[in-house]
């Protein structure tokens, strides 16, 4: 799919493609949450997600033209053709895996819609400025749990220093700069991810600080290839499920 894209329409579906796989992993914990009040939670972050997405697809249709839609664009595309990061189709795992991943993902996403409200781009601009204020709530959301789970039991502060030690390499890809993330950079729509990461180191940073954890290992080996549709097992299994309706009646119209 990308392949045949202009720069600008291969930006815009990988920033959906982001906010639809993670809104559709979130979505697994809807009736499984550890109380009422985060089930709802987390379900709601789900839908602002998959609501973000659908803007994304929305605009990515009208750029590529030829009959495409947002539907098919998230339901009919196979798994090397969507373009997220590794992180937002790993696992949900225990509350503390998916917060962890929830953590870095939310501070990453701040400050890359912080950047995308000052794109050369009106649409842009427009989505990012509405998502913004969602992602602020998702992000000191996910931090609180952070340090609620760090600066708790014996118990819990081990499990979360496990996932997020465990989460951190996948989170490094954000800064892999890609063929995407070069073009967009250019075309002034998008921002530099290199700049994003010491703003984002910063953050993470001092929330762990506060959880009582340990800081960031700066000597990680990055996990990547999720951004040039090199994708883990989970995410054939997560696509298989989301798109299952779809596939069984593509002529039905939603």
């Amino acid at each position: 799919m990308l392949d045949t894209c202009d720069p600008k329409s291969k930006y815009v579906l990988h920033l959906a493609d982001d906010a639809l796989i993670l809104g559709q992993r979130l979505s697994g914990w809807c009736g499984h949450g550890p109380i009422l009040e985060q089930d709802i939670a987390v379900s709601n972050i789900s839908l602002d997600l998959i609501g973000l997405a659908r803007q994304y697809y929305q605009y990515a249709a009208e750029l590529i033209g030829k009959e495409s839609t947002e539907d098919s664009l998230a339901y009919f595309r196979e798994s090397r053709e969507f373009y997220n990061h590794l992180i937002v189709e790993q696992p949900n795992g225990d509350w503390g895996d998916t917060m962890a991943r929830q953590f870095y993902f939310d501070t990453f996403h701040f400050f890359q819609l912080q950047k995308l409200t000052i794109s050369e781009d009106l649409r842009l601009r427009e989505i990012a400025t509405k998502a913004l204020k969602e992602t602020t709530y998702h992000a000191q959301f996910s931090a609180e749990w952070i340090i609620r789970l760090g600066d708790g039991t014996q118990e819990s502060h081990q499990r979360i220093q496990k996932s997020i030690s465990h989460q951190y390499p996948f989170a490094l890809e954000f800064f892999e700069t890609t063929q995407v993330d070069k073009q967009a950079h250019e075309l002034n729509i998008g921002p530099d991810v290199v700049e994003l990461k010491g703003e984002w180191t910063e953050k993470v940073s001092e929330i762990l600080s506060i959880a009582t954890l340990d800081d960031i290992d700066p000597n990680a080996f990055a996990k990547k290839g999720g951004k040039r549709g090199i994708h883990s097992e989970e995410h054939g299994l997560i696509l298989a499920e989301m798109q299952s309706v779809a596939r069984s009646y593509p002529n039905a119209k939603w």
